[in-house]
């Protein structure tokens, strides 16, 4: 198993295919395994390089989690591609992964070539939908399929990984807000957007509207808005989300 060091903690990370380096960035509550399904369509063009992020999967666990928790992410990235020596990189994050991938776009425009950025709540802490991830993540711990998927792929210490995430969401709504530390009219980097019209994680109509907000202020912004497919869009969507990175990345 493949780890790398990050402030004395260990990441995991996983590696298939050859080529081109392309990290794919898993959201909240989840691990790298979320993407096993696609991962061998990517792994047949490109060196795929999935981490964990610290708490989540198979990395080390932490006490607590940093507030500032996708900017945290975003560094833990940049410390993959320094372990892995890669100087240019193309981006997938979904959910929470691609406000850590957009941080990483932001922060280090020289070492990623294009960003996708699929499924994920803004450019700042939403109030509703803090308050629907504060009352869904308490109903979630009650049903079975969701606790076993969190068993499977976190351990015996779900419970555990699954509360210190809560907690650090709830934190960065109440004590940070902003998602990244550079206005995204700073992106230096082409970034395609995708999201689904039925993602019930979001109020209806949120990726159109979020998605009409960041083409306002950059120009390096295109948009993918799927009409069917619940959360995130690049799984319930896969095989065309697929063809439209194929088509994205220029091959």
């Amino acid at each position: 198993m493949s780890y790398f060091i990050y402030r004395d903690k260990k990441v995991y990370y996983e590696e298939s295919g050859a080529g081109v380096p392309l990290i794919i960035l898993h959201g909240n509550t989840s691990c790298g395994k979320m993407f096993d399904p696609i991962v061998p369509k990517f792994a047949a063009n490109y060196r795929v390089i999935v981490p964990d992020f610290l708490g989540n999967g198979r990395s080390d666990r932490l006490d607590k989690w940093p507030t500032d928790l996708w900017f945290d992410w975003a560094n833990q990235v940049k410390a993959l591609c320094d372990h892995l020596e890669l100087n240019k990189v193309k981006l997938i994050g979904s959910s929470g992964g691609a406000l850590a991938a957009i941080n990483v776009a932001l922060e280090y425009p020289e070492l990623v070539e294009f960003i996708i950025a699929d499924s994920f709540m803004g450019l700042s802490a939403d109030a509703v939908i803090t308050e629907q991830i504060r009352n869904g993540r308490a109903q979630a711990k009650i049903f079975d399929g969701f606790t076993d998927y969190l068993k499977t792929i976190h351990g015996d210490d779900w419970e555990q990984v699954f509360d210190a995430d809560t907690d650090a969401v709830l934190r960065h709504a109440e004590q940070v807000g902003n998602f990244f530390h550079k206005p995204i009219d700073d992106l230096k980097v082409p970034m395609l957007l995708t999201g689904s019209c039925e993602d019930d994680m979001f109020p209806r109509g949120h990726c159109v509207k979020l998605f009409d907000e960041i083409c306002s202020k950059t120009g390096m912004a295109e948009v993918h808005v799927f009409e069917h497919g619940g959360h995130p869009a690049m799984l319930s969507n896969m095989d065309e989300f697929f063809d439209l990175c194929i088509e994205f990345f220029g091959g």
